[in-house]
């Protein structure tokens, strides 16, 4: 007769879970990273289970469990009597928020600030225009919030918190249930691409004007000049990141 597997509700058996789940989380951001950086190449095979078991540290549950998860982001795939093999890299899914971050941290700085500028420059005038139209009352209010605090902000932290409120409140105030998961997507990214402009210009609240233009026309209701304003915000952006 077969038992039922009994899952502990003791402190002791939460603990090693979630010790386990950390162990897991952290060998899937080693071997991705591992990938991403080339380590692994495209279409290469994996080490076997116990390679990866002694590189890691790791049982191979914990192992496993990792895989699992490199393989919902379509990094690796398992195929029989021939093992992980590394995905292509069209097959890799970039918009996950985890294989993009950590993708963020292994590409060359420069090539992937200036993708996550396009990406931007093809997405957030549009959206801009498009909040000007729609934004209710409640998403005016968090983009108004987001302004003032930009406007108050007394040192790169507080200006860089506030930035990406800003631009994420864009993003919601366009009422499309489809472009408010893309500032999740980009959250991290994001952040990260706003302190270093913050940093690069002569203040970091340099651009404070260029977002206000941006906050007015949407305010106004006025979407053809939300749309450029947002632009030219862009290419200021664009020219701190390529100087």
């Amino acid at each position: 007769m077969q038992h039922p597997v009994r899952i502990s509700t003791t402190p002791q058996g939460r603990w090693e879970r979630a010790i386990q789940h950390d162990l897991h989380g952290r060998v899937a951001h080693l071997l991705a990273t591992a990938i991403l950086r080339g380590d692994y190449a495209p279409d290469s095979i994996l080490p076997r289970e116990a390679e990866l078991m002694a590189t890691f540290g790791v049982s191979r549950t914990v192992l496993r469990e990792a895989l699992r998860t490199l393989t919902s982001k379509g990094l690796i795939e398992s195929r029989p009597r021939v093992g992980t093999r590394v995905r292509p890299k069209p097959a890799w899914n970039l918009l996950d928020v985890d294989v993009l971050d950590w993708y963020s941290r292994v590409a060359e700085p420069m090539v992937f600030a200036l993708k996550l500028q396009e990406m931007r420059e093809m997405i957030e005038p549009y959206a801009a225009s498009l909040a000007a139209t729609s934004y209710t009352d409640d998403t005016f209010r968090a983009l108004a919030n987001a302004h003032a605090a930009m406007a108050a902000a007394r040192n790169v932290d507080e200006w860089v918190r506030a930035d990406l409120q800003f631009h994420l409140s864009v993003l919601t105030a366009c009422s499309n249930e489809l472009l408010i998961p893309l500032g999740t997507l980009i959250e991290r990214t994001l952040e990260a691409q706003l302190r270093l402009n913050a940093k690069r210009a002569d203040v970091f609240n340099a651009s404070l004007t260029d977002h206000t233009a941006v906050f007015d026309a949407i305010r106004r209701r006025d979407a053809a000049a939300a749309r450029a304003a947002m632009a030219s915000l862009l290419g200021v952006t664009r020219g701190r990141i390529e100087g």
